[in-house]
């Protein structure tokens, strides 16, 4: 498999989860949640940036990090990298949100949280690695 393949792998796996994100957020509805916290989670005031879900950013990330698989070069490998790192700071700060601030485990969030450090992973390795 291709690197270019594995990013858009992992980037619609993540972009499904923050779709269903995005869906729970609009709907009104609990998350299906095993840990007791995603609820508390997704209705605190860490859950949207300027009024925007994060969910919804993170969405439109993932899916710009398939797109960016999608073209050869190093100018798209570039663009990958930026969108994916930016995402998994984003990720460390809501993580650090969860347990210092909210006191409350998303597992959705940690999925996500480990997507996009696969995706930081294969969007370096491939930018590493473009001619």
């Amino acid at each position: 498999m291709t690197l270019r393949r594995a990013i858009a792998i992992v980037a619609l796996g993540g972009a499904a989860v923050a779709a269903y994100l995005t869906v729970v957020h609009y709907t009104h509805t609990s998350p299906i949640c095993t840990t007791g916290g995603c609820e508390k989670v997704q209705h605190s005031g860490y859950a949207t940036l300027a009024g925007i879900p994060v969910a919804v950013l993170g969405l439109i990330a993932y899916l710009a990090i398939a797109a960016t698989a999608a073209v050869r070069g190093v100018g798209a490998a570039l663009t990958g990298v930026v969108l994916a790192l930016t995402g998994l700071a984003f990720s460390a700060y809501l993580l650090w949100a969860q347990l210092a601030r909210i006191h409350a485990i998303c597992q959705w969030c940690l999925a996500n949280d480990a997507i996009v450090s696969v995706a930081a992973v294969l969007c370096v390795a491939r930018l590493l690695r473009e001619p």
